[in-house]
This record gives C-alpha cells, sequence and structure tokens, in this order.
C-alpha cells in the first residue's frame, strides 16, 4: 500500500487525541483532535524537514508524530485554560 504511513499516522492522532479526552473526561473531543492533528503535523514536519531522519514513505517519521501529538496534548491540557 503506497500511502499506509500516512493513513497509520493519522489514525494514531485520531485514537490519542479519542484516548486523551477519555482519560481527561473534559468532553471536548474536537479540541484534542485539533491539537492531536497538529502534533502529528508538527512531528512529521520535524522529522523530514528539519532534522531529516527520514522520508515521508519511510516508518520513522511515524513514531516522531505520535511522539509529538503526545506532546501537544499534554501541553494542551497543562496550558489549558480552566474557568
Amino acid at each position: 500500500m503506497q500511502y499506509a504511513e500516512i493513513i497509520v499516522a493519522l489514525g494514531g492522532g485520531l485514537l490519542l487525541a479519542w484516548v486523551a479526552d477519555l482519560l481527561t473526561g473534559r468532553r471536548g473531543l474536537f479540541a484534542t483532535l485539533v491539537v492531536s492533528s497538529a502534533g502529528v503535523a508538527c512531528g512529521c514536519f520535524l522529522a523530514v524537514r528539519v532534522f531529516a531522519v527520514s522520508t515521508l514513505d519511510s516508518w520513522p517519521w511515524v513514531l516522531w508524530s505520535m511522539i509529538a501529538a503526545v506532546v501537544c496534548l499534554g501541553a494542551f491540557f497543562l496550558f489549558r485554560n480552566k474557568r
């Protein structure tokens, strides 16, 4: 499959957002989806363009994307405004 890495990265970002929403109990799935997808995009950019550790047709950038999504979700819940 030609785009399997991209599909796995998007699915992993969706899964991470869903799990983060379940663990926090906030009922804000759309916000966690936005934050997680931004993290996936940033992780991909860092792995492919900035550090040049992989290309889009290899698998290491998917791991970078998942790590970046976790970092972004952690920062989102840490610095989020709690009215």
